[in-house]
């Protein structure tokens, strides 16, 4: 398994976004299904940001003078262009010249700029991407803190506005959520500053650490359900009767990380007591031949099989078997690599991973396979986690 994934990371995932490199700056922002690249498109700054990070921890594991190039010239792009100069924050979206799109800010978008960041200085030691993570951790502090978390959505002014880019699930029932606060939003700033406290070791950001995984633990986490809420109201009451599967496996293992670069051995004890209940409640309801479905809303089950969700599970499970010692999570993360093999990994030449298939394994033409979402961040990252835990698999 370990030999055809990293197989995977270099033949596949890493050249595909390689030949994505628009020398104007940062990269191209759409490949529709058929794998032909709209050099005119927008480029999603989330986008951007997740291949820095790539091409980043790419050379971090591999050493490869060449990944360096990459995120360098990714690097260049998200300071020149993502950054506003004025109010401070990353956009949301750029045209494709690189002058803003939209304009809005949201926590979401400033956390993975910090993420990025952190690994770029620690794979380059160029102290102005540090730089650059603290002032967008000061802006996170400073303007989307209130006594209950995180607000999420602001113009560019730090206005705040209503959360609709990660709160709509209208294609669940016909039915659309517009939540204050998300779950989502909430694990990629602790995923975004446990990399800058472990590349920092800044007792400021250590502190909001751990801050975020006491509410992990006190809010977002029902004990009763052993799941994580998903939309919640400002006040971090849940508002949905919602089981995000791909979300829950992801932060099960993020969570174990955050407490891991902390080295706090009771943050680490009370995490896993948790963490380890949630994996196993995935595995329980959402594996389905051979792959994981969606997620639930109420009684309603998406069973389309999304490639970060079979990516995360890959991660979660081998996360899971290390602290249980359940050989079974082994052998569940073994079959989700089996069926990404069959039905996720694009077999056409200059393809990467599809979007999504459907339960019978058919790939969804509808999905593109690059777009502002579509990117290499949760399948190199799947990657990355299995070659550096090779003693498990």
């Amino acid at each position: 398994m370990i030999n055809e994934i990293k197989d995977n990371l270099l033949n596949c995932i890493s050249p595909f976004w390689k030949r994505l490199k628009d020398e104007q700056g940062g990269f191209y922002g759409y490949m529709d299904f058929d794998l032909k690249c709209d050099k005119q498109a927008p480029k999603g700054v989330i986008l951007n940001s997740r291949i820095l990070w790539f091409f980043s921890n790419n050379y971090l594991l591999l050493k490869e003078d060449e990944d360096l190039k990459y995120a360098k010239h990714a690097y260049q792009f998200l300071i020149n262009r993502c950054v506003d100069k004025e109010y401070g924050g990353v956009y949301w979206m750029l045209n494709a010249d690189g002058s803003p799109q939209e304009e809005m800010k949201h926590t979401y978008n400033q956390a993975f700029a910090i993420y990025a960041l952190s690994s770029y200085y620690d794979a380059s030691g160029d102290r102005q991407a540090l730089d650059e993570a603290f002032r967008l951790f000061r802006l996170i502090e400073e303007r989307c803190t209130d006594s209950c978390g995180y607000q999420e959505a602001f113009d560019r002014t730090w206005r705040p506005i209503e959360n609709h880019k990660l709160s709509d699930n209208e294609h669940l029932s016909g039915e659309g959520v517009v939540s204050e606060k998300t779950m989502n939003t909430l694990l990629h700033v602790l995923e975004a500053y446990t990399e800058l406290y472990r590349v920092s070791q800044d007792q400021v950001v250590k502190d909001k650490l751990v801050h975020l995984l006491q509410m992990f633990r006190n809010k977002v986490y029902n004990p009763e359900k052993e799941i994580l809420g998903v939309f919640f109201d400002n006040h971090l009451n849940a508002i949905a009767d919602m089981h995000s599967y791909g979300h829950d496996i992801e932060a099960a293992w993020l969570l174990d990380k955050a407490c891991e670069v902390l080295k706090d051995q009771k943050l680490i004890d009370e995490t896993k007591d948790y963490t380890l209940k949630i994996a196993y409640k995935v595995r329980e309801v959402a594996f389905e031949k051979g792959a994981l479905n969606n997620e639930r809303f109420k009684n309603e089950i998406d069973k389309t099989r999304v490639w970060w969700v079979q990516a995360e599970g890959i991660v979660g499970f081998i996360n899971a078997y290390e602290k249980s010692k359940d050989e079974k999570f082994l052998t569940y993360a073994e079959a989700l690599w089996t069926y990404i093999k069959e039905y996720m990994i694009d077999k056409r030449p200059g393809g990467e991973w599809f979007w999504q298939v459907s339960l019978e394994g058919a790939a969804d033409s509808q999905k593109p396979i690059v777009e502002p979402w579509k990117c290499p961040y949760h399948n190199g990252r799947m990657c990355f986690e299995v070659i550096r835990r090779n003693k498990h698999v």
